[in-house]
């Protein structure tokens, strides 16, 4: 009996070290896996930003290739989260990015719901530390795009998009209230239809070392429900191109253009700058106007195909239909590292911290981030 336990134990522990040895193998060895197979990764949630906290919660990411046999097709990726942060949020989502064979047609959905509670600062380009006022959101977004490829690296595409939000003021009494240029402060609704034209001749959509991606969006929202909802047009302009230093270094470059236009904008439809994407180091909304106009580079280092390091640097700015300068630009740069939970399709989880910009009587503005993907 004592031998029958003995190799039963001896077993159970070859079994044990041998599963920890493959999973170490699994997210730590620098070897790829060429076979283009599916990949499907259920994952605990950490996350972090200034302006949620730290998240928490269940996710899971599924990636495949719809033409295995093509090497040019490029990973269709469909991942969903379920969270909440300390600071209050809790959120659902829902995120596809779909390319069928030979990439003739492109897809992109996103659902999501979420409850926030945030920071308001105000409009414009020079908004006061001493004038935020902590606000709660209720929303849910909704959006779906297809693009079709006309012609080589040319695609042309249709959306449409549903948003709404409810805001409840956390500090009566605050700026948000007395604030008499603010239109719909209770919230509202949108739906908005667009057309897109991109150009694309990058070669990964997830970590990409080299080519070029151009892509022009304009959405009309019609006056569906009137009232003060919003009514208008919104155009995003977003430009990268990617240059290899060498066999490890990646120089990337990045500028977006949005504006929204229309008589009476809802605060909560207009541009915001600062996140975990552009401009790094910003709380998201300290600043939002009618127009952002932003740029980065970032190089980055990938060490083997499981790390890697960046450097970046921006600048960026938000205006109003005169008030742009080019004195107006904030500085935004930093650094972080990526690790390769799919090496071969490029898939990463990136730490970054962000630095802005310093303005008298307040401290630095800075940003530490924990994501999904890279940055652009």
């Amino acid at each position: 009996m004592k031998r029958v336990s003995l190799c039963t134990a001896l077993v159970v522990i070859a079994a044990n070290v041998s599963a920890q040895k493959k999973l170490i193998e699994r997210y730590l060895s620098s070897k790829t896996d060429s076979s283009r197979k599916a990949s499907f990764m259920p994952v605990p949630v950490f996350r972090y930003s200034q302006e949620i906290g730290a998240e928490f919660g269940l996710g899971a990411i599924y990636s495949t290739y719809l033409d295995r046999k093509d090497p040019e097709n490029r990973s269709s990726n469909f991942s969903t989260v379920l969270s909440a942060s300390t600071k209050g949020q809790y959120n659902i989502s829902l995120k596809g990015d779909i390319w069928t064979e030979k990439n003739t047609h492109h897809y992109i959905s996103e659902i999501r719901f979420r409850k926030m509670p945030f920071d308001f600062f105000g409009i414009g380009n020079e908004t006061l530390e001493a004038d935020k006022d902590r606000l709660e959101q209720g929303s849910v977004k909704m959006i779906f795009e297809a693009e079709k490829r006309l012609a080589p690296k040319l695609y042309t595409g249709v959306s449409a998009g549903f948003e709404t939000y409810h805001f409840e003021d956390l500090e009566p009494g605050g700026t948000f209230p007395a604030n008499d240029a603010l239109v719909h402060k209770i919230g509202g609704s949108v739906v908005y239809f667009g057309l897109s034209e991109s150009y694309d001749t990058r070669n990964s959509n997830n970590y990409t070392t080299k080519g070029f991606m151009g892509r022009v969006t304009y959405q009309y929202a019609p006056d569906f429900f009137g009232g003060e909802n919003f009514t208008g047009s919104l155009i995003r302009v977003n430009v990268r191109n990617f240059w290899p230093l060498s066999k490890k270094f990646v120089l990337g470059i990045n500028g977006l253009y949005h504006t929204v236009q229309g008589k009476r904008t809802p605060f909560y439809m207009l541009p915001q700058m600062g996140n975990d994407e552009m401009m790094r180091g910003y709380y998201t909304g300290r600043y939002r106007d009618r127009n952002l106009l932003a740029a980065q580079a970032e190089l980055r280092y990938r060490y083997n195909s499981r790390f890697g390091l960046v450097i970046f640097g921006g600048t960026g700015q938000v205006f109003g239909y005169s008030d742009f300068a080019m004195k107006a630009f904030k500085p935004s740069y930093g650094g972080g590292g990526r690790y390769f939970f799919d090496p071969e399709k490029g898939l990463s989880v990136r730490v970054d911290y962000g630095v802005g910009e310093k303005r008298p009587d307040e401290k630095r503005q800075t940003g530490f981030y924990i994501s999904l993907a890279e940055a652009f």
